[in-house]
């Protein structure tokens, strides 16, 4: 069988392609290889001090699948080490990157099905204000919107932002301050980072937003047990 020069081509280059992928999608799964990128080191650093310390970059943000290794892994990284290379890569505070409920509650289902009242099933300081939140409730009524929304629209900084004011745990703004003073967050004044991190419950539940041909309510009820209201620090 005599194998024409143009067909040995083609093999030499496939070989070459498997064996250098087979070295470098390891490498590039690996959280240091996204911190060597300056643009990510700031996002790095916080996943390093993080609650998901253990999941690896590419666990939250490449879904699973042949698609989602193609669009999010192959696509969009060799997108992004194009821009870096040769464009002008994003800063630091404007970066957005969304990551698809489905990857959430693929580590997290059972936040589904936890009654979600704070004094039993939440910690501190959420179970001092009695919170009441159904996740469920929430995901479906993101869905029936369908504006993209999900688990990081409200838990955004859960892996790349510092603990508000020193709480034990990484939460959604919401409004509640363990003391009267103001907080703010380090990112520059007009970045996109600041303006997710100051976002709250209020974004929609601003007696405006309907669902299902209702106006979503503002009262302090509507998430939290009556009882309980007077314990929180609200802020301005």
């Amino acid at each position: 069988m005599n194998w024409k020069p143009k067909a040995s081509i083609v093999l030499i280059l496939l070989a070459g392609a498997i064996t250098l992928g087979s070295v470098a999608i390891p490498v590039t799964n690996q959280p240091t290889f996204c911190a060597s990128c300056h643009t990510i080191a700031p996002s790095y650093e916080s996943w390093a001090k993080s609650s998901h310390r253990e999941v690896t970059c590419v666990a939250c943000h490449v879904r699973p699948g042949l698609e989602g290794w193609l669009r999010d892994k192959a696509w969009a990284g060799t997108k992004d080490v194009a821009i870096y290379l040769f464009g002008h890569p994003t800063d630091p505070h404007n970066l957005q990157a969304k990551v698809e409920s489905a990857v959430c509650l693929s580590c997290h289902r059972n936040i589904l099905r936890v009654s979600e009242v704070a004094p039993r099933d939440l910690p501190p300081p959420v179970n001092e204000v009695g919170l009441i939140m159904s996740h469920r409730k929430h995901i479906d009524a993101f869905a029936k919107r369908g504006q993209g929304e999900g688990c990081t629209t409200c838990h955004s900084s859960v892996v790349h932002e510092k603990p508000i004011k020193g709480y034990p745990i990484v939460m959604p703004r919401g409004h509640l301050s363990a003391d009267a003073k103001p907080w703010f967050p380090d990112h520059p004044e007009g970045s996109y980072l600041r303006t997710r991190a100051l976002s709250d419950c209020f974004r929609c539940h601003d007696g405006k937003t309907e669902h299902e041909g209702k106006v979503v309510s503002r009262k302090c009820e509507t998430c939290h047990l009556s009882e309980k209201i007077s314990n929180a620090l609200l802020f301005n």
